[in-house]
């Protein structure tokens, strides 16, 4: 029996209006009332009233990748919980050595992996790594960290102070010392105009940045691999292999932030895996354990690794002296074990490429009868919708029309995504992102519904 059946839908929604506070949400918007989710099966939603919608967003915020209701994941983790629940990760267990060694199985290249609970934290294992091997190595001169106009990186003071969205920063500083912004990859709106070599000139802005600061002084590079929530800006030709050949000529380590992209939202296991690229630290979350238990790693290099470690038996500070109390739930790599054999046995990965392919050539389609529509662009399961007033200008609607979309999509039964307290102009992107498991009768109703949205809206003014 439920411990909620007890209350009412009634009372539910007073508590709720009374005491959460909800994650970027107004005020005015949580005291209207908040879509209530009590029952989730594959891509479909549930509310409290009754109401059934397909979920084209992944929970949100790009987590269920495996979808909703998959016993094989909850009853791996009441097995390991009822055994042990947990111990800190300065200990050994079965979970995290069993995943961990799956994990590496799967990123060609990479050794260790930091378990930790959010992909924030993850991002911030990965500045602390940077900045210790600054000290051990460099006298504490190589420690600033370049991050691009555009991509998010987490939510805590150090990530967002690495994080190239000026709305979600606003208000929020003074930031870390240390951490540099480089100009974005997003040729759509290309700060050289129209050019056949952009992604090498855009991989060039970054190294001018790296060489106005002093090489000497910069230690790490993060990037998403495809901006997610700055967009769904995929990395243009060459871009990529030109700013791994950067951090190398200048012994600059290259993290590459999968918090989204990671575990096959793109068709591949990683997104850096399009591009023929090494990092030296990939990060993730979110579909590692598809929302089941709450687990991030920090995944390294050997050579990274052994950099972290003492020196000499009287080197008491020298190897990565670093903690996540929840990164010892054994819930977390359980999991995510779980997941993984779901998306190996299931073939989503396969089923992503497919799929992803499909959702993009039907976005093209509406682009081709809807001018509002600038953009369409994606990879895998990751597709977003850029919305203009003037194909010739690319001027961006204003986010409330985005907000009309969602919303309107929403009153359909269809749940998608758009770019929300970023920018200060560009809050005119809406993405999809359904769990991999999405068949091909829910893909073609989640094109019908975004076509009835889009014929049913005025021309842009």
């Amino acid at each position: 029996m439920s411990q909620y059946n007890e209350y009412s839908t009634e009372q539910i929604r007073s508590m709720d209006k009374a005491h959460v506070w909800h994650h970027l949400t107004p005020g005015a918007a949580a005291e209207k009332g908040m879509p209530l989710f009590v029952k989730g099966e594959g891509l479909d939603l549930w509310d409290i009233e009754g109401n059934q919608y397909l979920d084209a967003s992944a929970g949100g915020v790009w987590v269920t990748n495996v979808g909703y209701g998959r016993k094989e994941i909850v009853n791996a983790i009441s097995e390991q919980l009822m055994q042990l629940n947990y111990f800190a990760g300065s200990m050994a267990s079965k979970p995290a050595a069993v995943f961990a060694d799956r994990l590496i199985d799967k990123m060609p290249g990479m050794q260790r992996v930091f378990y930790a609970s959010s992909g924030s934290e993850a991002n911030e294992k990965a500045f602390k790594m940077v900045r210790q091997i600054s000290h051990k190595e460099y006298g504490g001169k190589k420690h600033k960290i370049l991050y691009r106009e555009r991509d998010y990186h987490g939510t805590t003071i150090g990530a967002l102070s690495a994080t190239g969205q000026l709305q979600r920063r606003d208000q929020f500083g003074p930031f870390v010392p240390g951490f540099i912004e480089f100009p974005h990859c997003f040729e759509y709106r290309s700060q050289f105009g129209a050019t056949e070599d952009y992604g090498l000139k855009a991989a060039q802005l970054m190294e001018d940045v790296i060489l106005r600061e002093g090489p000497d002084t910069v230690g790490g590079v993060i990037i998403e691999p495809i901006t997610a929530g700055g967009g769904v800006i995929l990395p243009p030709e060459g871009y990529l292999k030109a700013v791994e050949q950067i951090c190398k000529k200048y012994d600059i380590l290259l993290i590459v932030d999968e918090v989204v992209c990671g575990l096959g939202r793109t068709g591949k296991w990683f997104g850096y895996q399009h591009y023929d690229i090494q990092p030296d630290i990939v990060t993730m979350a979110k579909g590692v354990a598809s929302g089941y238990a709450a687990i991030s790693c920090t995944v390294t290099t050997e050579a990274v690794y052994k950099r972290l470690q003492e020196d000499s038996a009287d080197d008491k500070m020298g190897f990565f002296r670093d903690i996540s109390t929840y990164g010892g739930c054994m819930a977390g790599p359980a999991a995510a074990a779980a997941n993984m054999t779901i998306l190996e046995e299931e073939n989503l990965l396969e089923n992503c490429a497919t799929l992803g392919k499909t959702l993009l050539d039907g976005l093209k389609t509406l682009q081709a009868k809807y001018p509002i529509i600038g953009d369409v662009r994606g990879i895998g399961l990751l597709c977003g919708i850029e919305l203009i007033k003037d194909p010739d200008t690319k001027e961006p609607v204003d986010e409330s029309v985005a907000i009309q979309v969602v919303n309107a999509c929403k009153q359909a039964g269809l749940l998608i995504g758009r770019t929300n307290r970023s920018f200060d102009e560009y809050n005119n992107i809406v993405n999809m992102s359904p769990a991999l498991c999405i068949t091909e009768a829910q893909l073609e109703r989640v094109l019908d519904i975004l076509g009835e949205v889009f014929a049913s809206l005025p021309e842009p003014k």
